[in-house]
């Protein structure tokens, strides 16, 4: 992970990437704000099970909740993400290179 995010942030946020219901709600958190029982209603979960997924996603920092009256409404936070496509960079670089070598000694053995 990138020097700048410690590891203990981390771990919470790919923790919360781990879970595919959690991947889920961020999909729908980037069509916009949405209630608690407004991402509930996408999921065959109890809404305080939707609930504990919010939290993590807030403990990640991949949500953003306020209050709208007595309303809490969650935004999705992509700022974190930025670190994961960082950290996933060195990995495109070690494929793009591994890639290269094995076409040209595909293209040498077949000179």
């Amino acid at each position: 992970m990138q020097a700048t995010l410690p590891s203990d942030r981390a771990d919470r946020l790919f923790k919360a990437l781990a879970d595919p219901t959690r991947r889920e709600i961020l999909s729908l958190l980037r069509g916009g704000r949405l209630s608690v029982g407004d991402i509930a209603r996408n999921f065959h979960t109890s809404r305080p099970a939707v609930s504990k997924h919010l939290r993590l996603l807030r403990e990640a920092r991949l949500v953003v909740d306020s209050k709208h009256g007595t309303t809490s409404l969650y935004a999705l936070n992509a700022e974190p993400l930025q670190a994961v496509d960082t950290w996933l960079e060195h990995y495109r670089v070690f494929w793009r290179r591994n890639l290269q070598q094995l076409k040209e000694h595909v293209e040498h053995t077949h000179d």
